[in-house]
Parts: C-alpha cells; structure tokens; sequence
C-alpha cells in the first residue's frame, strides 16, 4: 500500500516533468527559430521561382530553375538539421541527383529531380505552419504567464484601467469584454486559467511540432521508393562486386594451380616421348602431350575470358595492350583520373574487345578510335571506325550480349551506324558498379 501510495505521489511529477523537460523546451525553441527559417526559405522559394518562370522564355530562366531547386535542397537540409538537433528527428536525406553530361544534361537532370521539388514544396507550404506555431505559443505560454502573474500585477497596480460599468460605477482592474477583473477572487480566477494554459501548453507546441515533423518526413526526407531503389542499387552494387570477386579468386585457382599442373603434365610427357623407344609407347605419349598443350591453350583462353591478367595494372593500360594486337591501327585515348571498380573494370575491357573484333570482323574498316573518359561518376567507351556502316543491335554482330553485359550495372547502349559509314558505339557506365 506504501508502495502504491508513493507511485501515485510521485506520478504529477513525472508528468510535470515531462511536460516541462528538456523536449518541451526544444520543441519550444524550434518552433520560434523556425518562423525566421520559414521565412527567409518562403522568400527565396518565391523570388526564385517567380525570376524563373517568368525568365522561361529566355535562355537564363530554366537554368535559374535549376539553381532554384538546388538552393532549395540546401534549405531543407537546415530544417532537417534544425529538427535532428532539437527534435531529435533523424530524416535520411534523400538521394542526390543523377549528374547529367553538359550544360543541358545538368540542367535537365535537376529539373528532373523529385527531391528538389519536394524541398521546394517543404519551402512554400512552411509559412502557415510557423504561423500556427507562432499563435499556439502566444496564446499558451503569453497569455499563461501573463494570467498566472495577474495577482502580482494587480498588487503593483499594473494592468489596471478604470473604467465606468454599464450601471455607471467606476471600476479599477482588467477588463476582458464585459468582465471587470476587479477583485481578488477575480483575479485569483485569472490566475488559474493561466496555470491552466501553462499546462496545456507544452502538450499544444508538441501537438503543432508534430505537423511539421510529418512534413519533414514526407517532403526533406527520402520517399520510401526512393529509399527501395538505393537499398536494390546497394544490393546490386555488392552482388556485382562480389561476383567480380568471384570470378577473380577462380582465375587466379585456375592458373596457380590447374594451369600449373597441366603445363607440368606437358612437360612430363615431353620427357617420357623422348624416352621412350619407338613404338606405341611414344605415340601413345605424343598424343598425350598433344592433347595437355590444348588443354592449357583452352584453359588459358578461358582464364583470360574471365578476368584479363593485363587488369591488375589498370583499365587504360588493359585497353593499351587490346590495341597494340588489334591488327589495325587503332588510336586510344584514355582519361580516367580516378580508377573505377573491379567489376566496372571488366565490363568496360570486354565491352572495348566485343567492339573491336567487331571493327575487325564485320565493318571493313582501315582505322579505329577507342575513347574512354570518366566524368564526375560515370565511366563513357566511344569505338569510332571508317567502315561501312550498317552495325545493328542484333544481326550476328555481339550488341546484344554486349547490352545483356552492361544491363546489370544500368549501363547505356548507343549505336550510330548510318549507311556507309562511319560507325560511332558508345557504352556508359557508372564508374562504381
């Protein structure tokens, strides 16, 4: 009974507490800081905006659009950072945007972007939403401490008016409408209502703040498709690695230890035919040898199909040495500041060989130009020749296990093959898979 007795005594305190802890006072503190955020990101939403829609006809118009929507990106962020400090509302900021190559590409590609638009939304539709903080904490907490403090007031004659009743005597203390506030137990009952409207106050700043905790969540934060789409990227990301991974630890097996007994089985039956007297014995081990040196050849072939030896030192010294055998002349240019994955890598090498034997197979061409570049995060193959033209996505020509190869890793195919030439085959591909 002691024990019950004490829990009940100790409840008001806890709920006082609560109510009037460090999270009423953050949230206290966010709603005022937030109506000079609202307003400074409710002027810049508008101006931009207004600048770029009505500049569209121009060429500055939809670049300022864009700039518009970057900026509004960066106010999000401050909120998201304002409402993770004080709040403690972590929001996962949602993804950036896919660059674009080129002015228009860039340009495009942020007026594309869903996260930008909602940050401007967040922008616009964040004023009314201060305001009703602003009152919620005007009419609470203002007039809870000025009615708390009434008697007070009253004991130092202020906020007292004299005035005249509607029966002509003359009244000294608060009016509220028809109400004189002019006695004790009068301004005792003020005082109560202000205890009141301090209690409910927290509870109404809690209730206001968490409207704009759901705006945060659903216009700053990551859209729950966009958050599936980066989780399958990740996954595909790591899927490719390891696979490449993979394929690399069976290259290395196959030729540190199958490769290496074969070329030793070789070499062993060399040995017993030129031991061996004439007869079936020694034909029987030329055969054998014979058939060991085809099958080091094919699994030397399969080794190199796998993950080329020539990789480790780099993409564009792989792609020097695919063009020193091409057979034709063939000039490379290779611009790759910053070494792209281990399955990117590949997909890229096997994708320039495909294009090449292609070049040397089909096209009738006397020269080619093999293109590389990397920009910001996305890795662009450009196989250029003087052929005859005509190249196709199908028709015995490779494309199309060359677009099943890059599909994976959201790789792009273009084919520019007109009629007599000449034949332009760009693969890109992100620079980290």
């Amino acid at each position: 009974m002691e024990r019950m007795t004490l829990g009940a005594a100790l409840r008001p305190v806890a709920a006082a507490r609560a109510a009037f802890g460090w999270r009423a006072a953050a949230e206290l503190l966010y709603a005022v800081l937030g109506v000079p955020a609202a307003v400074l990101g409710f002027g810049y939403a508008v101006v931009t905006l207004a600048l770029g829609a009505g500049l569209a006809v121009t060429a500055v118009g939809i670049p300022l659009l864009a700039v518009a929507l970057i900026g509004a990106r960066r106010f999000g962020g401050l909120h998201r950072a304002l409402a993770g400090r004080l709040l403690g509302e972590r929001v996962r900021p949602p993804a950036p945007h896919r660059p674009g190559t080129g002015l228009y590409g860039r340009v495009q590609a942020v007026l594309s972007d869903a996260a930008g638009w909602r940050a401007m939304a967040y922008l616009l539709v964040r004023p009314p939403l201060a305001l009703l903080h602003l009152y919620v904490i005007l009419f609470t907490w203002g007039w809870g401490v000025v009615a708390l403090t009434y008697p007070l007031q009253r004991a130092f004659g202020w906020n007292d008016v004299t005035t005249r009743d509607e029966r002509g005597m003359i009244r000294h203390g608060f009016v509220v409408g028809a109400f004189h506030l002019d006695t004790w137990p009068r301004a005792l009952l003020v005082s109560a209502v202000g205890a009141v409207l301090l209690f409910v106050a927290p509870r109404a700043v809690h209730a206001v703040v968490l409207l704009d905790r759901i705006l945060i969540r659903r216009l700053l934060g990551d859209s729950s498709a966009a958050a599936r789409i980066r989780t399958l990227e990740e996954t595909r990301a790591r899927a490719v690695d390891d696979a490449a991974a993979t394929l690399r630890r069976i290259e290395r097996d196959l030729h540190d230890g199958a490769q290496a007994r074969l070329v030793a089985l070789t070499m062993q039956l060399t040995l017993l035919r030129e031991t061996a007297p004439k007869g079936p014995v020694r034909d029987l081990a030329t055969a054998a040898q014979a058939t060991a040196r085809e099958a080091v050849t094919e699994l030397r072939e399969l080794v190199r199909g796998i993950h080329p030896p020539v990789l480790d030192s780099g993409l564009d010294a792989a792609l020097a040495t695919l063009v020193a055998g091409a057979g034709l002349p063939v000039e490379l240019r290779a611009d790759i500041p910053v070494r792209p994955t281990a399955a990117i890598e590949s997909i890229a090498y096997f994708c320039a060989a495909e294009l090449l034997t292609n070049v040397i197979k089909h096209s009738g061409a006397t020269r080619a130009e093999i293109e590389v570049v990397q920009h910001e995060d996305r890795l662009r193959l450009r196989v250029r020749d003087d052929g005859s033209g005509g190249a196709v996505v199908g028709a015995g020509s490779g494309l199309p296990g060359l677009a099943e190869r890059i599909r994976p890793v959201d790789g792009l195919l273009e084919v520019v093959s007109p009629p007599g030439g000449p034949t332009v085959i760009t693969v890109e591909l992100p620079s980290q898979a």
